[in-house]
């Protein structure tokens, strides 16, 4: 199967997906395949909080919308474009995922695919149903993918390569078990924000999309802040109030307050405004419902910790001029090409 057929595919889906918005869904039967494929996934978007409450509606709807724009003939075209994707003998890749946000295992899906390879798929049960329906209208809408998409219960047995997410817990069992293979292996990041003191209400009210999309469980969302010496926090609760509305689900607040407990009863200092707690800790990864944060003295102080700390860090959000820094409100709207922990899958399959 030619690249283009291929990318063509995946337009396709990309325009049935555009038929769950978070506005709404709203069926056009002039979609290809629809009259067999929308019910199917319009019942498993709104049954996905039954199997993992954490998937609620909203966010469920936020992730397929987000696919559906990503996957469109110029942004796809203009990605694989700089890769040599022809030619190349067809290998098995094996993909293991997590399952901490909706879709969070399509991109590695879609690259290997994209790349003409062959995928076994293990899935985490926290996000297992989405996948096999979107395989399985790629191969109506493309005969030529049957064959080439296997899901797996079982440990991983016939592969060539291996694309492995999870903790730095399960990293370590991954490089026992797969080291010997070509292989990604992704272990724990997270993602910060510099604050300058200088930001608009609406530069950190477009954080809190950041911080609460997904209740702050994927890598992509900001779990530590980077505050100068004296900052005001009460500009940051001010801005971010209008997310309040996570106190709407009981999953939340019950992390809320049990960090919370847990936190007075260790007698830390807390700031907090009733739906978010921040944390002065030297960590990144906080838990649900906390953010943590720490002072810097100057810019080549903090260049210096984040140089030293790149390995725990998936993305930075701030408003400096640093190409390398992502705007408040768009770390969860990666680019096809912005590949996590800054390896690039594609170039990885593409050199097998």
């Amino acid at each position: 199967m030619k690249l283009e057929k291929r990318i063509e595919a995946f337009v396709k889906l990309g325009t049935f997906l555009s038929q769950f918005q978070p506005e709404g869904i709203v069926r056009n039967d002039a979609i290809e395949l629809n009259e067999t494929f929308f019910d199917p996934f319009n019942l498993q978007v709104k049954r996905a909080a039954e199997f993992n409450g954490w998937f609620t509606l909203n966010n469920v709807l936020d992730a397929f919308s987000k696919w559906s724009k990503l996957l469109n003939g110029n942004d796809l075209s203009s990605w694989t474009d700089t890769y040599n994707l022809s030619g190349n003998s067809v290998k098995k890749i094996g993909v293991i995922m997590a399952g901490n946000i909706p879709l969070v295992g399509f991109h590695d899906f879609l690259v290997v695919l994209i790349s003409g390879h062959d995928i076994v798929v293990k899935q985490s049960s926290s996000d297992s149903y989405f996948l096999p329906l979107i395989a399985k209208y790629l191969e109506y809408v493309e005969p030529a993918f049957k064959g080439k998409i296997t899901f797996t219960e079982d440990k991983l047995g016939d592969f060539d390569a291996v694309i492995a997410t999870g903790s730095n817990n399960t990293a370590r069992y991954f490089d026992y078990y797969f080291g010997k293979y070509p292989h990604i292996i992704r272990r724990n990041r997270n993602s910060a924000a510099i604050l300058s003191g200088n930001e608009s209400q609406e530069d950190l009210k477009n954080l809190g999309e950041d911080i609460f999309r997904y209740f702050g469980l994927g890598c992509r969302s900001v779990s530590k802040l980077f505050v100068p010496e004296n900052y005001d926090f009460d500009k940051f609760f001010t801005a971010i109030y209008d997310y309040k509305d996570v106190l709407n689900y009981d999953k939340y607040v019950n992390n809320y307050d049990y960090n919370k407990a847990v936190y007075l009863m260790s007698q830390y200092k807390l700031l907090e405004n009733g739906f978010l707690m921040l944390k002065e800790d030297e960590n990144y990864a906080s838990p649900i419902a906390t953010i943590f944060f720490e002072y810097y003295k100057s810019d080549s102080a903090l260049a210096e910790k984040l140089d030293h700390d790149k390995e725990s860090i998936q993305c930075l959000v701030g408003s400096s001029d640093d190409n390398t820094m992502i705007n408040f409100g768009q770390t969860q709207n990666p680019q096809l090409w912005d590949y996590a922990d800054d390896v690039d899958t594609l170039a990885f399959l593409q050199n097998l």
